[in-house]
């Protein structure tokens, strides 16, 4: 929205800066940032006040986890209230990428608010059915591919980026559309399975969002395509801008989610979150890189899928405990040791998907 003061810049002036994409995403940074810091504190008052019992606690999961009964939940409000003002204010709003980035965002949220809602006016782990969630997950992936389908170059439209391979392109016909569905859904589900640890999934989903914001903002200048051997996709670029919001945001979550957390991300952020780092893969064409770099969330979801498979197989399970941080718990690692380690390997993942743009 500000970026069309740069109209009255007339060649200079302080209104001229807003023209630019690097400064518009560390306004973006920042504005979320005191968004969440300012109004981190009174929606967790109301949310507890509201919540009573707060998020209800599994009794089957690891003993320590007793004790954060009580902790309220919806916590993904403040990011991504945060993280749409900021988005808003400092992103150009003709732009077709943000708008599908922002409709699979919030879509999402939609669906995990009401998740969410159930669980806590239920007191019931359960909340909405999986099959609701997976089918209205299902079909707003669908819309996104579309659109994005519709906004992409022709010669990229239905097209599959190889990473490491010099411009190599495989056209997927309308099978993209599928493909990219998978993309969304499970990146979503990914990082909601992860969300089980104080501090766990937003670390993770920050420095993947970090990226991204490079990712998009390199396929998104033609100078650095040409140069590094990757698909140029026009107008990518300003997803910087929402990537950098994301992380504003998410620092403000961190601050009251660290541990012993003050609120509970909830199905609200986590599945908002991994929509919105799907959909942002399939805008920039870097869907594979996203396995890489989001290998954390891939392994999470493998571990649920493995243990639910072979259980019913066989009656035994692989793991002491699915999704996987709870394994590690199981065996005796600290909540503290499972986050920190799993940010590492984030950290490790994320380098080696940068890693791609380069080697050609």
């Amino acid at each position: 929205m500000l970026y069309w003061l740069a109209d009255f810049a007339d060649g200079g002036g302080v209104f001229n800066l807003f023209r630019y994409i690097t400064f518009r995403a560390g306004a973006a940074f920042f504005t979320a940032l005191i968004f969440g810091f300012l109004f981190g504190r009174p929606l967790i008052d109301w949310l507890r006040v509201h919540q009573g019992k707060g998020q209800p606690i599994r009794a089957d999961g690891p003993q320590t986890h007793l004790a954060k009964a009580g902790t309220p939940t919806m916590g993904g409000l403040l990011i991504l209230a945060a993280m749409g003002v900021s988005t808003l204010l400092w992103a150009r709003l003709d732009n077709g990428y943000i708008w599908i980035v922002m409709a699979v965002t919030y879509g999402y949220a939609l669906i995990g608010f009401a998740d969410d809602y159930a669980k806590v006016t239920k007191q019931n782990v359960k909340g909405v059915s999986s099959r609701t969630r997976m089918l209205l997950g299902l079909a707003l992936a669908a819309l996104a591919a579309l659109a994005t389908a519709w906004v992409q170059p022709s010669e990229l439209r239905f097209g599959l980026a190889l990473p490491v391979l010099k411009d190599a392109i495989v056209n997927l016909g309308w099978f993209f559309v599928p493909f990219a569905m998978v993309v969304i859904v499970g990146t979503a589900n990914a990082v909601n399975l992860t969300d089980g640890l104080d501090g766990l999934a937003i670390v993770p989903v920050m420095i993947a969002a970090a990226t991204f914001g490079a990712i998009s903002y390199v396929v998104g200048r033609v100078d650095y395509t040409s140069y590094l051997g990757v698909s140029f996709v026009p107008g990518t670029g300003e997803l910087i801008v929402f990537c950098s919001a994301l992380i504003g945001a998410g620092l403000g979550f961190l601050w009251y989610n660290a541990p012993p957390a003050a609120v509970f991300m909830g199905d609200t952020g986590s599945l908002a979150l991994g929509g919105a780092l799907g959909a942002i893969a399939v805008c920039t064409k870097h869907e594979l890189v996203l396995v890489i770099v989001g290998g954390l969330f891939v392994v999470e979801a493998l571990s649920v899928i493995i243990q639910v498979g072979y259980f019913k197989m066989t009656g035994k399970r692989v793991f002491l405990m699915a999704p996987i941080h709870h394994h590690f718990e199981k065996k005796g690692w600290g909540e503290a040791q499972v986050v920190i380690r799993f940010w590492i390997i984030s950290m490790v993942l994320a380098l080696i998907g940068l890693a791609t743009l380069k080697i050609r």
